[in-house]
């Protein structure tokens, strides 16, 4: 058998393999470097395969299910192949896999090594996988997404743990603290935030330990210092706190440290951290840290040191000497002195000196260095070689003549509708400052991409004619500017010199052309950048490719700066985020071309006024202007309605967002045109809109006859401004401008779960079991936020699935919380206004107004229904043709046939058993009676496997022996439910326990959808 499934196996990966049963034999069984085995089994007369190793040998095909059969198998490596397909029972790196990984690895308990990086592996984490006792999981540079389980950490003989390069998002698991046999946990470039877990204090086993490019928060924990045996620490790339924590200062062994943007509140800066102890460090970077200090001499006694970053702080004082040093970055700082001695050849350094104080004499040994950046380096002198090289530079009123930049980002000279574009084709970056020969405009680059091919290396990049097929929608002269680009590692700045003061229009042109095509692995990556102009960030973790929409494919955006002081600054700034992995090129800032224009008349320099008429006309527009303000009060111009001022002051003070005028949303939803209309609902319409800075956004329009008023808008407001959480859609601001009220929301790609559900049938057909699955997940994970671990509880009273928005990775997220309603304790609401939705409201909320968390329990259970059915409950009507879909439900239930309402449009391409728990558990939320439905943390373990669904069929509301009757129950089933509601003891105390006591029940005679604290005063102010 054993040699039939290698040969099964090798057959299908069309590999010439000549295997036989007396290779299997135990004299020859473990000759092949290819198939090990251990024949130890039947005294010493029957071998087990325990390795299998094919790597590198060209395979293609599909992996052949006779793999499972090697059920004794430790190590299995088919790495570097061209194998496609799904995943049968096995695992591979570097090939062409895809859709989720099989909970079979879970159940091969001998399995030590599983390597699955370099696919296209789609999906979640396996949860089986902790019951496994694998040594090394390696899942990287795949596209899993959704949380990373708590099971993980019962796999108590882990010691590798690598999941970077993926889309998980949550926080990391408390568990794997337990993982105490831990040597490298590498999980960079996610969506994973948070704070670092407390338990990882346990993990004093670490020698690697990864995070860059997620969103973590907080201080850096103390408890670092615990783990004296770490060698590599990456915190880059995320939202820390600093300072260091002193604890650092026990690391012995560390070898390389990354970390950057290290902020303290209100501005604090930090003193240099206490890295004495680490003499074996070999790159240190701490860049852009808030430190104000010296450099620590110590440094320079570190031999290993090879590379330095200590860019964009504020450190002062002179640089000590290096030994080894090849790669140094101090820029801007406000170092001063001379610069330092390095032993390595000068002119292999890769040295930025640039916007710091230092003497120029010093720098006579590095200037025909091609990889030094001097820009701005030196305090004045008349020793400079450039005028560029002075941090007071200046220029005199007769250079001012510039109000006019074009330039072609790495590419020659061109000329456009729009102007001339400038050639920028200077092959040098890794540390440079290049100036134009009209000293109009220059660059300054900072990073390094590959130390071996340091003068080998372009920084220009383009790409050949016949690969321009991306840029057809542009005029042929526009194409050229998209056919190359600048790049750089770490930072980039253009500069306009002696530039006329004024507003200006700055266009920036991107194309991602460095990467290869859509189907080869190095197209997986993603590069984010951030961009400042004039030192204000207008884009944040910038995407090309995904705004784009593809490689090789043109986007512009387009922003307003104001020059003051005769220099504009574009700065594009790698903070941490996205892929780093070969080849080169594939992360850092890159730009096409980058235009400027005047937007009102530059201003020209003119004389100083004298303080005395200064004053005077101050005064005067003063005066002015409270006449004028006092004639429009009396007038009744700027006296509002009360509630309009009283939603200001509340919105005002809003956190999470801000005020956007009327006026704004109108450009960027180009005049609310219908175009852009991407949805209607019962408040008004929905419009696809795109802000000055590339924002795309998703404004919330209230109609004129929307029902839902400021009182209902300030509450919307503020409950989203107080509840961040990944399945709870993102409130970016609001407007409430010239008699127009809306929210202004994160754009969601794949609009509404409605919309996937029950709209075009293309849409539908993405909507495969795992993205359904997954679905399911998010809506319950994002409801027992709301009702159990915000600080706010809150009961949404309107969860339907036109309420779900869909973000490109079909990830759901919560919406439209109009009629949101604070959960106070165990308090039970009666109330006389009913907000919701037919269909989807609970029996005694829609009845009796008795409103608690389980009333959306109810609404989850019908969406869940129609989820897996494809169907949709509100459309259903009683009449002689139709029967509402929980009736049908029940009726199906009593038969023992709930999967008859699984989707025909998924065949049998689903998980019949997860189907199963899901429309169980779907039932046992609707149930009838409160009591009896799940609360939503408990609904979340049952979805995720971590705990066991305890299923009673609960009874219909009313008499169903059969799908025939189906009929006569839609039409009794309004009229069933109020005769049995309104008793006051119900006819089937099992299914209608309510058990309320008179002092729980609160009774709101005139309720409207407000929130309120203990003390009844509205919290909106203080959230």
């Amino acid at each position: 058998m054993v040699v039939n499934a290698i040969t099964k196996v090798a057959e299908e990966l069309r590999l010439n393999w000549e295997g036989d049963e007396r290779e299997f034999s135990s004299k020859s069984c473990n000759t092949s470097n290819k198939v090990l085995c251990d024949c130890s089994f039947n005294n010493h007369t029957l071998c087990r395969v325990t390795k299998v190793d094919f790597s590198g040998e060209r395979l293609r095909g599909e992996i052949p299910p006779a793999i499972g059969n090697l059920t004794f198998l430790t190590w299995l490596d088919l790495r570097s192949n061209r194998i496609h397909g799904k995943i049968p029972d096995s695992d591979l790196s570097s090939n062409d896999l895809d859709g989720p990984i099989p909970d079979f690895f879970g159940r091969m308990m001998s399995l030590n090594v599983l390597i699955l990086s370099e696919n296209w592996l789609k999906g979640s984490i396996p949860e089986n996988l902790g019951n496994s006792s694998i040594k090394t999981l390696d899942l990287a540079e795949n596209q899993l997404s959704e949380e990373i389980p708590e099971s993980l950490g019962n796999i108590s003989s882990l010691e590798h743990l690598r999941l970077s390069d993926n889309q998980l998002t949550g926080t990391l698991p408390k568990s794997l603290g337990n993982l105490q046999n831990l040597y490298g946990m590498v999980m960079a470039n996610n969506k994973l935030q948070g704070k670092l877990p407390q338990s990882f204090e346990n993990l004093t086993s670490l020698r690697q330990f990864n995070v860059r490019g997620n969103e973590f928060i907080g201080p850096v924990p103390a408890y670092i210092g615990n783990w004296h045996q770490l060698q590599l620490l990456v915190l880059q790339g995320n939202r820390f706190e600093g300072p260091l924590p002193s604890t650092i200062s026990s690391l012995d062994k560390v070898t390389e440290m990354r970390i950057a943007d290290l902020y303290g509140r209100k501005g604090e800066l930090f003193l240099f951290p206490n890295l004495s102890r680490m003499t074996q460090l070999e790159t240190l970077v701490l860049r852009n840290c808030s430190i104000n200090d010296l450099i620590p001499p110590y440094l320079g006694e570190f031999l290993a040191l090879s590379h330095l970053d200590l860019s964009y702080n504020k450190l002062t004082g002179e640089v000590p000497d290096f030994a080894n040093l090849t790669n140094l970055y101090l820029r801007a700082n406000k170092l001063i002195g001379s610069i330092p001695t390095l032993s390595t050849n000068k002119t292999e350094a890769n040295l930025d000196l640039s916007e710091n104080n230092f003497t120029y004499s010093s720098i006579a040994d590095y200037r025909f260095n091609r990889n030094t950046n001097s820009f701005a380096c030196c305090s004045s002198s008349s020793d400079l070689d450039s005028a560029w090289q002075n941090n007071n530079f200046s220029c005199g009123e007769d250079q001012l003549e510039n109000d006019r930049l074009y330039i072609n980002c790495g590419g020659d000279k061109v000329t456009t509708a729009q102007g001339t574009f400038e050639s920028d084709v200077n092959p040098e970056g890794a540390s440079t400052f290049y100036i134009s020969d009209d000293k109009k405009w220059g660059y300054s680059s900072m990073g390094i991409y590959d130390p071996e091919q340091i003068f080998s290396m372009s920084y220009a990049k383009s790409i050949k004619s016949h690969e321009d097929c991306g840029f057809e929608s542009i005029q042929n002269k526009e194409v050229s500017l998209y056919k190359s680009a600048r790049v750089s590692p770490i930072s980039l700045k253009y500069f306009g010199f002696c530039m006329k003061n004024g507003l200006y229009k700055v266009k920036l042109d991107f194309a991602e052309i460095t990467f290869k095509e859509e189907a080869d692995h190095k197209s997986r990556g993603n590069r984010l950048f951030d961009v400042f102009i004039q030192g204000t960030k207008v884009l944040a973790d910038f995407n090309i490719k995904d705004v784009a929409g593809g490689l090789n494919k043109n986007v512009s955006r387009t922003f307003q700066a104001e020059i003051k002081g005769n220099s504009l600054e574009i700065h594009l700034y790698w903070a941490g985020k996205g892929s780093k992995r070969g080849p080169y090129e594939l992360y850092g800032p890159l730009v096409s071309a980058l235009s400027v224009e005047p937007v009102l008349k530059p201003v020209k320099p003119s004389k100083k006024l004298s303080p005395l008429p200064i004053a005077w006309i101050s005064g005067s527009v003063v005066l002015f202007l409270v006449l004028v303000f006092f004639c429009l009060w009396k007038m009744g111009y700027l006296r509002g309605k009360e509630s309009k001022i009283e939603a200001q002051k509340e919105l005002i003070s809003l956190p999470g967002g801000g005020l956007f005028t009327y006026k704004q949303l109108k450009v960027a939803t180009q005049n609310f045109n219908n175009e852009n209309k991407i949805g209607e609902g019962g408040f008004g319409a929905v419009f696809k809109g795109v802000l000055p800075n590339g924002t795309t956004i998703a404004v919330k329009q209230l109609s004129a006859k929307s029902k839902q008023g400021s009182r209902e808008f300030v509450n919307e407001v503020g409950v989203i401004s107080a509840l961040q959480h990944p399945n709870l859609v993102k409130l970016l601001g609001c407007c409430i401008d010239e008699n127009q009220l809306l929210l202004v929301y994160e754009y969601m790609e794949n609009n509404s779960l409605a919309h996937a559900l029950f709209g075009p049938e293309e849409l539908k057909v993405q909507l495969n079991w795992t993205i359904r699955s997954k679905i399911c997940r998010g809506i319950a994970k994002g409801l027992a936020f709301l009702h159990e671990e915000s600080k706010l509880k809150i009961i949404h009273r309107d969860i339907k699935t036109t309420n779900i928005l869909l973000d490109k990775d079909f990830t759901a997220k919560i919406s439209d919380f109009g009629f949101a309603k604070l959960h106070e304790g165990h308090q039970t609401h009666v109330i006389t206004k009913i907000a919701g939705t037919t269909g989807y409201m609970a029996p005694e909320y829609a009845m009796r107004g008795h409103l608690t968390s389980k009333a959306d329990v109810y609404s989850f259970g019908v969406v869940l229904l129609e989820i897996v059915s494809g169907q949709n409950s509100a459309s259903y009507r009683p009449n002689d043709e139709s029967v509402y879909l929980l009736d049908l439900a029940y009726v199906l239930q009593e038969k023992g046939d709930l999967l008859s309402l699984v989707d025909p449009i998924l065949g049998s391409e689903y998980a019949a058993k997860e189907a199963k728990m899901i429309l169980e558990l779907a039932m046992l939320c609707t149930n009838p009676s409160p009591t009896l439905r799940p609360r939503m943390s408990e609904v979340v373990k049952i979805l995720k496997g971590k705990s066991r669904l305890n299923y009673t069929p609960s009874l219909a509301p009313y008499s169903a022996d059969g799908f025939a009757r189906a009929k006569a129950i839609a039409s009794r089933s309004f009229s069933n439910y109020s005769r049995s509601m309104s008793r006051e003891e119900p006819s089937n105390p099992a299914s209608y326990e309510f058990s309320i006591k008179e002092e729980e029940v609160h009774i709101s005679a005139d309720y409207t959808p407000e929130i309120t604290d203990e003390s009844g005063r509205s919290p909106l102010n203080n959230v």
